[in-house]
């Protein structure tokens, strides 16, 4: 039996974004018991020209919705990209979580063959059929960047696990 594409995206989606805020509150419980700054691990990068904590958890939440707005053939949501505080990316990931509400599962199922066109980089873009758009790229894309994230923090000293990647937000 196939699976649908919104049953192969929707809960994966949310359950990662849910674990992404779930990274943000030991990351601040992290801060406040060391009576330090979280601010500096908003801005905090493993490598010199990697991007930092911030832009890790705004990728994560552009890939999921522009992905499904994709699929959808909907309007994403257009967000600033100026997030620097804990509160302000939590907040970013519930107006994602917010909007995934909004799209019917009945948008995505069916969308295995459809042509999807995107962005790559600055100046080109790619063209992929639905089924694999999803699978080679949006979630590799949202797995990297809350692996990113959670690298980030663990670096760090938060106190993150396995248990916390795969199902921090539900335990």
């Amino acid at each position: 039996m196939a699976i649908s594409m919104a049953s192969a995206s929707l809960p994966i989606f949310r359950t990662m974004l849910g674990n992404l805020s779930h990274f943000l509150d030991k990351g601040m419980a992290h801060a406040q018991a060391r009576k330090f700054d979280p601010q500096v691990l908003a801005s905090y990068r493993l490598a010199p020209d990697m991007l930092p904590f911030t832009r890790q958890i705004q990728i994560a939440c552009d890939s999921v919705k522009n992905g499904v707005a994709r699929l959808a053939g909907v309007e994403a949501p257009k967000f600033e990209d100026n997030e620097q505080t804990f509160e302000e990316l939590r907040a970013r990931i519930a107006k994602t979580l917010d909007w995934l509400e909004t799209v019917p599962a009945a948008k995505l199922d069916g969308t295995e063959d459809k042509d999807i066109t995107f962005p790559v980089g600055r100046e080109s873009t790619r063209t992929m059929k639905g089924e694999a758009y999803l699978k080679h790229w949006v979630l590799p894309n949202l797995f990297f960047h809350v692996s990113m994230a959670y690298a980030i923090l663990r670096h760090n000293g938060v106190e993150l696990g396995k248990a916390d990647y795969l199902a921090g937000a539900s335990r």
